[in-house]
């Protein structure tokens, strides 16, 4: 490959929506690398993607032991009301110190756990999978104050537990996009109809990442 050959293969890789990918509750980063390459190369070639692992390690069993290979970690702690959260303010620093440091990032994907981490600063594009609306009182007050405008894809699965929680969610975003699915709390396969409206979003980001850099 020629000097200009590289340069131009370069500059359509920097094309590509960086997005930083937060695994689910009690999982870690390779689990849930692992989950979204179960998505077509249509989607995946145009994206890159970044998995990071939690801070600190899970604080009891873990739903996918059995399944995937341990360590799993949790980005922080809560109650069983999910009222109360512990090492929540830890945990956004150590997201925006880990995107400062191997940054600079376009968006967040985030799955379960990982969704109430999607409110660091200075991202443009969300992907939220199987997500809820914070319920402690202080951190709901500054998380949706003001509807959120950046663009955003929402996985709803029909059997999820999430799912009213991750509806009523929907309410925060100006003009969210949603992608339903038939299966539980998990990181769903693109099917038929999910496929056209993802391809849809991301090459929509796509270009709005283009016309910034140019």
């Amino acid at each position: 490959m020629g000097k200009q050959e590289e340069q131009n293969q370069q500059k359509i890789e920097r094309k590509k929506p960086r997005f930083l990918c937060l695994h689910g509750f009690r999982t870690n980063g390779q689990i849930m690398k692992t989950q979204i390459e179960k998505w077509p190369p249509s989607v995946l070639e145009k994206l890159d993607l970044v998995f990071v692992d939690a801070p600190f390690p899970a604080n009891g069993k873990s739903d996918v032991e059995g399944i995937f290979d341990p360590p799993y970690y949790e980005w922080f702690q809560f109650n069983k009301e999910f009222t109360e959260y512990t090492n929540f303010d830890e945990c956004l620093a150590y997201i925006e110190d880990y995107m400062v440091e191997h940054g600079p990032f376009d968006g967040l994907l985030g799955f379960s756990q990982g969704v109430a981490l999607t409110k660091v600063p200075k991202i443009n594009f969300l992907v939220i999978i199987g997500g809820a609306k914070l319920k402690e009182p202080s951190l709901a007050g500054k998380a949706y104050s003001c509807l959120i405008h950046c663009p955003s894809v929402h996985f709803l699965g029909e059997t999820d537990f999430l799912k009213p929680y991750g509806t009523e969610l929907l309410k925060s975003f100006v003009d969210p996009v949603v992608i339903h699915h038939p299966k539980g709390h998990t990181v769903p396969r693109l099917d038929d109809k999910g496929l056209p409206t993802m391809l849809n979003f991301v090459e929509g980001i796509q270009k709005a990442v283009t016309r910034n850099e140019e």
